[in-house]
């Protein structure tokens, strides 16, 4: 999981996980940028039995609670073919001043790629107990209302909170009640 102090040990449990854009730049202000983090969300679910029990995806970062039996390599295959994507899209839209920021801010060791798109890591956090996973769930539901993009979770499309709610939302979740 990169060159984070976070590790994890349980990699069948449940884990709160974030995964943030390098320098926080926004990335996911366009409906086709968020796609490819659903889509490669429902990827996983097929073929390598991701559990997702929560998620927001914000202009510059993502929250999930979720599990799978290791998911330590399923968030690498996430965040590797999200970045591959996420860079085909930027220059398809010619994008530049991003990609040269993505160019600009990439760590020194990443010699192979021209583009750095995710900070290191995933600061996964071990779901221990059922009032953490509910803790979780609500930070992560509760984060667009906290920045006042909308006034109730549920008006965030890209969230889990719908389902939570009793509606369809854009991708399949495991409810935890």
């Amino acid at each position: 999981m990169g060159r984070s102090r976070y590790k994890i040990y349980e990699s069948t449990h449940p884990y709160f996980i974030t995964c943030t854009i390098l320098n926080w730049l926004p990335v996911f202000t366009r409906v086709e940028s968020a796609d490819i983090i659903i889509e490669s969300l429902r990827y996983l679910q097929r073929e390598e039995g991701l559990r997702l029990y929560a998620y927001v995806i914000l202009e510059n970062h993502i929250h999930l609670v979720a599990s799978s039996d290791d998911i330590a390599r399923s968030m690498k295959h996430f965040k590797s073919f999200t970045a591959k994507e996420l860079i085909k899209l930027l220059q398809s839209e010619n994008a530049s001043v991003l990609l040269e920021q993505f160019r600009f801010y990439k760590k020194a060791h990443k010699t192979t790629a021209e583009y750095q798109i995710w900070q290191e890591g995933s600061q996964p956090k071990l779901i221990q107990t059922e009032a953490m996973m509910l803790s979780k769930i609500d930070y992560i539901h509760q984060n667009p209302v906290k920045r006042g993009y909308v006034d109730e979770a549920w008006h965030w499309r890209y969230s889990s909170a719908r389902v939570y709610e009793g509606m369809d939302g854009l991708i399949e979740i495991e409810r935890f009640w």
